[in-house]
């Protein structure tokens, strides 16, 4: 039984984002490393990878970098028909190899915090403004803290103090039991 190795680099740009049609990272600036060892029929693929990532703030919609350090690993065999399996990725013997680019598009994906957003303070302004217009309610009122905003950064944005129906009373207690 012989095992073998062989190592592989790639740089990950914008166009490689733009290429896969990825639907939730659309810029960013990797390395990838990958090894790949086979051992007894099967190809372990091991993926170290380390960059950057532009994504929307799922607040304020702006961009925001966000790091990314992950090491991965896939195992690949051939066989007679394609399959995505568990922890096995089989490729048919026909075809003799495999296409990465997804792969290293779904690794990065799920390297990325489930929220998105920019740190305290630094969320774009006029749309949190537009933001607090939409959400009036006490609870909010305490989040504008999470915004990076005070009643002087929306005094131009927000118009004077409106009655709330009161339908909407019963939905506050609802927040405010949160």
């Amino acid at each position: 039984m012989t095992e073998s190795s062989a190592d592989y680099e790639f740089l990950l740009t914008n166009q490689f984002f733009t290429d896969i049609d990825a639907p939730e990272i659309q810029k960013g600036k990797l390395q990838v490393q990958l090894n790949v060892r086979k051992a007894m029929g099967v190809y372990v693929l091991t993926f170290h990878i380390v960059g950057s990532v532009i994504v929307p703030c799922d607040r304020c919609l702006d961009d925001m970098e966000l790091p990314v350090a992950t090491d991965d690993t896939l195992k690949v065999k051939l066989g007679e028909t394609f399959s995505d399996e568990e922890d096995m990725v089989i490729v048919p013997e026909e075809d003799g190899y495999i296409n990465v680019a997804w792969f290293m598009y779904e690794f990065i994906a799920l390297s990325l915090p489930m929220k998105h957003v920019h740190a305290p303070g630094k969320c774009n302004k006029s749309m949190m403004g537009a933001l607090n217009k939409h959400l009036r309610t006490s609870a909010d009122e305490e989040e504008m803290d999470d915004f990076g905003l005070d009643d002087e950064d929306l005094e131009d944005e927000l118009p004077e103090a409106r009655e709330i129906d009161p339908r909407w009373n019963e939905l506050k207690k609802i927040l405010d039991n949160n």
